[in-house]
């Protein structure tokens, strides 16, 4: 296991080695719930991005029959909030009376097991949501085209600065177009092609190119690569 023994020792081993321990356990829990809670959004009825795998009978909420809950997710969150909390009684193991007392004894035959098999089992059930993680990319466009082209205000605002706009003038431009989609509901790319100022320094076909989506997922396969080795 690559484990070396403790090179300076009391009659006890220094806690301030369980306490790293601990705390690498309690980083790995919140780790798990920033993927929960992310799917938790994205469950969300008004987003409906993805969801949990929802099982034929299976109940959502108990007060709305159409809602499904993601109570897996959920529950990672609960979990993940043990497993840090038992971070801290670690940390106040770490100081001893003369570097021997066993005060922290009592806390570790608690702590050790439970954050552990909390982990362990988080983690299994976090791979089970994720093998069986429902995905809807057509939702995911529908709710990028939501707001009428707004989503593309920054590509257009440094591509503007590139054509020697300064940044405050370039952000003043696309704000005022992206105010009237904001507010009246117009076309975003319509308004920046009506712009005298947006079109000195960006040609219809420019605009036309920064409004496609393909520009911000054209290096996944890339990132996929980097963190999968594949």
């Amino acid at each position: 296991m690559g484990l070396s023994p403790e090179p300076v020792s009391t009659q006890v081993i220094p806690r301030d080695r369980h306490a790293m321990y601990f705390a690498t356990l309690a980083v790995v829990a919140s780790s798990v719930e920033r993927l929960a809670t992310e799917i938790r959004h994205l469950q969300r009825t008004e987003v409906l991005e993805a969801e949990e795998y929802f099982s034929p009978g299976q109940k959502g909420s108990s007060a709305m029959p159409h809602k499904r809950n993601p109570v897996l997710s959920e529950n990672l969150t609960g979990l993940a909030r043990l497993v840090r909390g038992m971070a801290l009684p670690a940390m106040e193991n770490v100081g001893l009376w003369h570097e021997r007392d066993i005060s922290h004894s009592s806390v570790e035959r608690m702590i050790g097991p439970d954050a552990t098999v909390t982990l362990d089992f988080a983690l299994a059930r976090l791979t089970g949501v994720i093998d069986r993680l429902l995905v809807y990319p057509a939702r995911m466009e529908a709710n990028l085209h939501r707001f009428r082209g707004l989503v593309h205000s920054q590509t257009v605002m440094l591509a503007l600065t590139q054509k020697g706009v300064s940044r405050e003038a370039a952000y003043a431009m696309v704000q005022r177009a992206a105010m009237k989609t904001w507010e009246e509901g117009r076309d975003f790319r319509t308004e920046l092609g009506a712009d005298p100022e947006v079109t000195a320094a960006l040609t219809g076909a420019e605009l036309d190119a920064l409004f496609d989506l393909a520009r911000h997922t054209r290096h996944v396969e890339t990132i996929f690569a980097r963190v999968f080795g594949a």
